[in-house]
C-alpha cells in the first residue's frame, strides 16, 4: 500500500480539477482526499495497492480537460489502513 502527498500548481482551481480528481480515484479504488489551498494550489493525499503515482498525475491531466498543471511535488508519506474512500475536502 502506497499513499502520496501531493501538491499541483497551474490553472487548478474553478475548472473541475478535484471532481474530475475524484472520479479517476474512484474508479481506480484509491483512496484519500483532495482540497483547494488559499495560494491557488490544490493539495491532495491519495493511497492505493497498485498505485503508480506519476501515472494517475497524467491520467488526471487528460481528464480534467480545462485544467492544466504547470507542476507537482510529490512525497511518500505513511499510509492510511483504515481509509475506504476518496473525498473531494473544501
Amino acid at each position: 500500500m502506497k499513499r502520496y502527498y501531493v501538491i499541483f500548481t497551474g490553472r487548478v482551481q474553478g475548472v473541475g480539477f478535484r471532481w474530475f480528481a475524484e472520479m479517476l480515484a474512484d474508479k481506480h479504488n484509491y483512496t484519500g482526499w483532495i482540497r483547494n489551498m488559499y495560494n491557488g494550489n490544490v493539495e491532495m493525499e491519495i493511497q492505493g495497492s497498485n498505485l503508480n503515482i506519476h501515472s494517475f498525475i497524467c491520467d488526471l491531466q487528460k481528464a480534467a480537460r480545462y485544467a492544466s498543471i504547470s507542476d507537482y511535488s510529490a512525497k511518500e508519506v505513511p499510509a492510511l489502513p483504515h481509509e475506504f474512500e476518496f473525498e473531494v475536502r473544501g
